[in-house]
């Protein structure tokens, strides 16, 4: 599902995200500014209580992320050099859009009305 995966198994956004994940998106959602992943990434460590993740594995989500179109982000010089800051390009409602039309639409792609395909 567009670099998602749908766990049957869980219930709301843990179905496509990891909880790491969800909460680097709540961090966005929730930011009042454009977010670094170095502010994301110690926001979700912080709300992990104990656990922690690692800053590539949350960059690498922000990126595929807006690879997707949820997040907007643009590349900024500062300190440093260059980084990206993310903000959403879609709101919680408009990823819970999205997530349900993607499946969907994988949904009718793979079993198209009328496919008398038995197995």
């Amino acid at each position: 599902m567009n670099g998602i995966e749908y766990d049957v198994s869980q219930t709301g956004f843990l179905a496509v995200l990891k909880d790491w994940q969800l909460k680097a998106m709540q961090v966005v959602w929730g930011s009042p500014e454009d977010a670094n992943s170095r502010t994301v990434w110690l926001k979700v460590n912080e709300m992990l209580s104990g656990d922690s993740i690692s800053r590539a594995s949350v960059i690498n989500f922000l990126e595929a992320m807006k690879d997707m179109g949820v997040l907007d982000a643009e590349e900024r010089t500062g300190k440093g050099g260059h980084h990206w800051v993310y903000k959403a390009a879609m709101d919680e409602a408009g990823f819970k859009r999205f997530i349900a039309l993607t499946l969907l639409e994988s949904l009718m792609r793979d079993f198209p009305r009328g496919d008398n395909e038995s197995g």
